[in-house]
């Protein structure tokens, strides 16, 4: 299959999925938000929390795997991971708009993910990562398939290192707060643009500067 056909197929599967994440929070928001959802966090019973943690972390792997098929390559499996999982979270939110909808703007504050801790913050920044996860792992995966083989050097993996510290930093700022019952209102935008600069800055050296 071509390239453009492995890319294809690798979208229509992330959409599918992010379609079936949307129903299983619709499904779940019906049993704990009926009146729709909103702060404070209403927290699942323990062992239903560590169900749900577990079915994102299957969610991780799933795909993984089906970059793994679609891509050869270290780097080129890479770039498909990050197509599909920003693929299927743009297509999940999208999903949740149309059934629910829900976000009413871009500013709507989420609980975005569960692992290694609760991710908060507005629609925005989850959508925005997505995004450059997209592109830029597209095409990470294009230059894998042409046959681009980067040399990253040490301050490449330090400024990879770096960004997903100051991303998830800024992400799990209101850990505690939530957890606690709180209602968050503020997101640390300059943690969060840090981190996405700094990956940006290493992924042009790499991908774009040498092409």
């Amino acid at each position: 299959m071509t390239f453009r056909g492995r890319f294809g197929w690798l979208v229509v599967y992330a959409a599918a999925f992010g379609f079936l994440e949307a129903a299983v929070v619709v499904y779940l928001r019906e049993l704990t938000y009926p009146e729709g959802f909103t702060f404070p966090l209403r927290l699942l019973p323990e062992r239903l929390g560590w169900i749900e943690v577990a079915r994102e972390a299957a969610t991780l792997v799933m795909l993984l795997g089906a970059a793994a098929l679609a891509a050869r390559g270290r780097w080129g499996r890479f770039g498909a991971f990050a197509v599909a999982f920003g693929v299927w979270d743009l297509v999940y939110y999208a999903a949740l708009r149309v059934l629910l909808g829900w976000p009413s703007s871009w500013a709507t504050w989420d609980v975005l993910f569960l692992i290694p801790g609760i991710w908060t913050g507005p629609v925005s920044s989850a959508a925005a990562v997505a995004l450059l996860l997209v592109v830029c792992g597209g095409l990470i995966w294009r230059r894998a398939a042409d046959g681009h083989t980067p040399r990253p050097r040490a301050w490449h993996f330090a400024a990879a290192l770096g960004s997903l510290v100051l991303l998830l930093t800024a992400f799990l700022a209101n850990h505690a707060l939530v957890l606690e019952g709180g209602v968050p209102v503020r997101f640390p935008w300059a943690l969060w643009a840090s981190g996405a600069i700094v990956g940006l800055l290493a992924f042009w050296d790499l991908f774009l500067k040498r092409a």
